[in-house]
């Protein structure tokens, strides 16, 4: 009989704490659902992955919504309206009364924005908490459902709902993937202003491209290829971005095709570099004592690796260096461009680049501005 009335005791202390955690985590985290919708994507059952994803996104909606009403329902306690707008004193009158549900609720909310950014502020904590109602990833991986079964329309806004979300991507960088995924659906509907419109937005991210340093880098790096070639460039430069190789060459090969040569040879230029810094890199990776000596010797490295052969495939290695070298001659600089041609008129694996290249040295010309990327 001790024993049960100890039980009981011990039960009347314990299950009120283990209920107000409960407030705040559900058995089922949000993102558990999440994870299992990807599964199920991946296992082509459209259907049960889309449930899922919603169910994420509820689920995660639900969570948030309840850690806005404990911090609420605290905040309308007489005692704490007289504190204001004050977080410190709050934090102060929860941690002395041990309000624990209220103290969760803040250790979340710190974890998932940083405690200076709200600026002492209860209203700014209580906004933010609105906020983390939003939950990016789900948006996302609603997008790629509708995608998958091809409708692009509904697509694209969940893309546009999870970018405008990024600020709580659980993934930072995640947000590039997902406006790559509108730049495909650009391209698709083959509206091109947009695509360009978001291409420019990724490229916000790249540092050498921000807007303090690059006039200052294309000019140094144009000035190199024009005046002492391949080889110099490629001996004095190196920049492994690969986030943002593709939006260089997707927006180079787009300048091209609408006749804005100049701009074409800025964009192509980064991507080829990126290309070629990645390669080399990977050589390098591989044999330790690799000098880069010439874009032809580099052709070997890449001829005895698979790996790299399919890189070139992948970013359309010989294509690039193509329309640069048009580019160039469009801008009115025939030398670098008869550089580019000559190189791929030599090389058996730029295949129809190597013989367009050819065409060009034996009368150059522009392409007729049908080819967008």
């Amino acid at each position: 009989m001790v024993r049960r009335n100890r039980f009981f005791f011990l039960a009347f202390f314990v299950l009120p704490a283990a209920f107000a955690f409960s407030q705040t985590q559900p058995e089922k985290p949000y993102w558990f659902t999440l994870e299992r919708g990807k599964l199920l994507f991946r296992t082509e059952r459209y259907g049960d992955a889309l449930l899922a994803f919603r169910d994420a996104r509820a689920e995660r909606n639900a969570l948030y919504t309840q850690m806005e009403r404990t911090l609420v329902a605290l905040l309308s306690i007489p005692e704490v309206r007289r504190l204001g707008d004050s977080l410190p004193q709050v934090e102060t009158y929860i941690r002395e009364q041990r309000q624990e549900s209220a103290a969760a609720v803040l250790r979340e909310l710190y974890y998932r924005v940083p405690q200076e950014s709200l600026g002492g502020s209860v209203r700014a904590a209580l906004a933010e908490l609105g906020r983390l109602k939003n939950y990016p990833e789900a948006e996302y991986w609603i997008g790629e459902i509708y995608r998958t079964e091809g409708e692009l329309g509904i697509a694209l806004k969940q893309y546009q709902a999870a970018y405008e979300q990024r600020s709580f991507l659980e993934n930072p960088g995640f947000e590039r993937e997902i406006a790559y995924k509108i730049v495909d659906i650009a391209r698709l509907r083959q509206e091109y202003p947009e695509m360009e419109k978001w291409l420019l937005e990724i490229l916000k991210g790249d540092a050498l491209w921000s807007e303090g340093s690059r006039n200052f880098t294309k000019n140094a790096l144009s000035r190199t290829m024009e005046t002492e070639g391949i080889t110099r460039f490629l001996t004095l430069y190196r920049y492994q971005n690969g986030s943002v190789e593709r939006a260089h060459r997707l927006l180079g090969l787009y300048y091209y095709a609408s006749g804005r040569h100049s701009r074409a040879v800025e964009h192509l230029l980064f991507a080829f570099l990126i290309q070629n810094s990645t390669i080399i890199e990977e050589v390098l990776r591989l044999q330790f004592d690799f000098v880069f000596t010439s874009l032809e010797a580099l052709q070997n490295e890449i001829a005895r690796r698979p790996a790299l052969a399919a890189y070139t495939e992948e970013v359309e290695y010989y294509k690039t260096m193509y329309y640069l070298g048009s580019a160039f001659y469009g801008a009115g600089k025939p030398t670098p461009a008869r550089e580019f041609w000559t190189f791929l008129s030599r090389q058996n694996s730029a295949g129809e680049w190597g013989r367009r290249a050819r065409s060009q040295l034996r009368a150059p010309a522009l392409d007729p501005a049908v080819e967008y990327p």
